[in-house]
């Protein structure tokens, strides 16, 4: 191999690695799992959330809801914002479609949350109709503290800039109910929401204390920039996820 071919080589290798890198850099979908412990359709949907949160480019969110509890067992890791959001989501989209086990792709298209091309075709469509996650939102960790970065764009709905501490994998053993007996693990569960700002075409920057955010499990937080409003949801602008253990 000559020293130019050489060179052609290595500088396509850094501009096939960069692209990577690039692409990686930047989710395609925040994926809402709206799921229940109480709920005998929803483990295998819980597997499919923790492999699909292996993938880089994905944002993948399990959030419990409390409104099976009443079949015999109450849900562990369920809030009732978590139910009142995906009702929120439902009304908004004119469906009135709630269910478990659901997967809410970049806000604006439902598919059910075990079927893995169901989430894969809402993915591609929630792009080709309304281009979500434009807004590049950085999150890092730096000594002991969590900096959110929002950058300026023009020609954008505002939106709300939402901090999500999450517990990367909780096993539960159920007791009672449709799923007594088993023991199933949740990926990625969101344990609160916490509004940072609101976002209208201007940067923005938080720094957020460590010692916020690492009590009990939390071990990483998901920052999402949501149009719509916390009663309705609409459209996810940009999103970033960060371990800070």
């Amino acid at each position: 191999m000559t020293a130019l071919r050489f060179a052609s080589t290595l500088a396509l290798g850094c501009l096939a690695a960069f692209a990577v890198s690039a692409a990686r850099a930047e989710p395609r979908a925040v994926l809402e799992l709206f799921t229940s412990q109480g709920c005998s359709s929803c483990p295998a949907a819980d597997r499919l959330l923790g492999e699909l949160a292996k993938d880089p480019s994905l944002v993948a969110m399990t959030l419990a809801v409390d409104y099976w509890d009443y079949l015999g067992w109450k849900d562990t890791l369920a809030l009732k914002g978590h139910s009142a959001r995906q009702r929120a989501y439902a009304n908004v989209r004119g469906d009135r479609q709630v269910y478990t086990p659901q997967v809410v792709v970049n806000g604006i298209i439902h598919a059910l949350g075990s079927d893995k091309s169901g989430i894969e075709r809402a993915i591609g469509l929630s792009r080709k109709q309304s281009h979500p996650l434009a807004l590049p939102v950085k999150a890092t960790v730096s000594g002991d503290k969590l900096t959110v970065n929002v950058p300026a764009k023009d020609g954008h709905a505002a939106g709300d800039i939402w901090l999500c501490p999450i517990t990367k994998s909780v096993p539960i053993k159920i007791g009672r109910g449709e799923n007594r007996g088993n023991t199933v693990t949740y990926t990625n569960v969101v344990r609160r929401w916490t509004k940072l700002g609101e976002w209208n075409g201007t940067a923005q920057t938080f720094d957020v204390p460590l010692k916020e955010l690492q009590s009990g499990d939390i071990d990483s937080v998901a920052v999402v920039v949501q149009s719509g409003g916390a009663s309705a949801p609409k459209l996810m602008l940009g999103a970033a996820q960060v371990a800070i253990r």
